[in-house]
Order: C-alpha cells, then sequence, then structure tokens
C-alpha cells in the first residue's frame, strides 16, 4: 500500500509515513498532508509551505486504500506494532530493494515514485498550477497564483479520474500480517520498469 500511495500520489516518503488516518476523507479519495515523519519521530512541518496540501487519489486506489485502513479510526497510517512511525531506512532496506532486484531492476530510493507520479502527470497534460498543487511545488508565474483549480475538488477529482495510474495494481487481496496488512502478489513489472 505504501509503494502504490507514493506512486500515485506522488508523495515524499516522510509524508507518506506521517499521514494520519483522521486526514483520509472517509470514502479514502483525498489525503491531507500535514505532517511528515522523520526517525521514528511525527512533525508538524513539512519540507515546504507548499507541502501542505490535499491530493486527489483514483478510485482503485482509494479501495485499496480503503480495504488497508479497515476498521482503524485514528493512529499513523503507516506505523510498527507499538504506534510509532516506520524507518525510511528499514522501507529501502527490508522492502523496495530486495523487490527491485528480484525484478532486476536497478535500486533507487522511494523519491523514484515521486519522479514517476511527476511524469505522469506531465504525459497526460495535467494543467501545471494542479500538478503543483498535488506535487507540493510553489507557484512559478502570476497566472498560477490567480487560478483557483486547486480549490475546485470536482475538477480535480475528474482529472485524477481520467489520467489514471501509469500502472496496474497488485492483483492479490490484502492479508493482515504483524505489521499491518500485507499484499502477496508479485511485484507489479510495469510500475517498476517506468520508475
Amino acid at each position: 500500500m505504501l509503494r502504490v500511495l507514493c506512486a500515485s500520489a506522488g508523495l515524499r516518503l516522510g509524508e507518506a509515513l506521517g499521514i494520519d488516518i483522521k486526514n483520509i476523507s472517509s470514502d479514502c479519495a483525498t489525503v491531507k498532508i500535514t505532517q511528515k515523519a522523520w526517525k521514528s519521530q511525527v512533525h508538524d512541518f513539512l519540507k515546504t509551505d507548499n507541502g501542505r496540501r490535499e491530493i486527489d487519489l483514483h478510485s482503485s486506489v482509494a479501495a485499496m486504500l480503503k480495504e488497508y485502513i479497515g476498521e482503524r479510526k485514528s493512529g499513523l497510517l503507516f506505523c510498527s506494532k507499538t504506534g510509532k512511525p516506520l524507518q525510511q531506512s528499514n522501507i529501502l532496506r527490508r522492502s523496495l530493494h530486495p523487490t527491485l532486484a528480484k525484478i532486476n531492476q536497478p535500486k533507487c530510493g522511494s523519491h523514484a515514485f515521486r519522479r514517476f507520479r511527476l511524469t505522469w502527470l506531465r504525459e497526460n497534460a495535467v494543467p501545471k498550477d494542479l500538478e503543483h498543487f498535488w506535487m507540493g511545488h510553489a507557484d512559478e508565474e502570476i497566472g498560477d497564483i490567480y487560478s483557483q483549480l486547486e480549490t475546485n475538488v470536482k475538477f480535480r477529482k475528474d482529472v485524477a479520474k481520467r489520467i489514471g495510474l501509469g500502472f496496474e495494481l497488485p492483483s492479490k487481496k490484502a492479508v493482515v500480517g504483524p505489521n499491518g496488512p500485507k499484499i502477496e502478489s508479485e511485484p507489479v513489472l510495469e510500475m517498476a520498469a517506468s520508475v
């Protein structure tokens, strides 16, 4: 779920690890980014002021996220058994790098998911100011400041639906394990090759 969310939303890993369930809409289609996790601590500040934003998810990711959350109502979306944030280095060493090795892809960091999403947004001609909003980037020109696309939730959701994900979701159901749901499936080759 973590990799799917990072790739489909363009999140920085610290932002994803800092997501509190209370900041996810009831239908799981919108995630508010308000904090980040770093070295097992939650910080109420982000890399930039523009990092504070809402991200609209494709309906297929929203459904997967809803299943992943289950009956939980609070706490971090991704956490250890004790409720603490996961360590970024552990995610890379124990999960991402072994998966990449398994599918014969070069080792990379979690920022590859963010680069993938930005490329997908541009390939699908997403308006630049909406791209900036979703990615948490600063406005570049006066037109970006004047535009009100970020407040037009229906338009944002329509664009998220129209452009899709750029990859296929894992096909097997989640199985709940000691640290939360785990997906039992082979890595998605299309996504990994595109990253």
